[in-house]
């Protein structure tokens, strides 16, 4: 990436073993597709009610050519107690849109991508 990686915690603590998740997913990303220029991650426990607990919300935004990739995973559609099933949820559908990306690339006949 061309630009260091951006985590940031909102409405909870910050949590090493959370930002350390973020990281090792970013670099998955980075390794599986290198013309991402920057990411953006946002952290944010949106509710501490309820019978479920915490939930957690996570927001990845993927700078590539041709435009941006945003991922939003928050509660209620898709629940989660944990933040680190949160994140790890959350990168696995920004590795999805990331291919989807890569494919229609090379579906439109550009051999190279931007």
């Amino acid at each position: 990436m061309q630009v260091p990686v951006q985590i940031s915690f909102r409405d909870m603590p910050v949590s090493d073993a959370v930002e350390a998740a973020c990281w090792a997913e970013a670099e998955k990303l980075d390794r599986f597709y290198e013309r991402i220029t920057a990411c953006r991650i946002v952290v944010a426990e949106a509710s501490r009610d309820g019978p479920g607990g915490n939930t957690f919300q996570v927001r990845i935004e993927l700078a590539v050519p041709d435009g941006d990739i945003i991922v939003n995973r928050e509660p209620p559609a898709h629940h989660h107690d944990d933040v680190r099933i949160a994140v790890r949820e959350a990168f696995a559908r920004a590795r999805r849109r990331l291919d989807d990306h890569v494919r229609r690339h090379r579906a439109n006949g550009r051999t190279q991508l931007p």
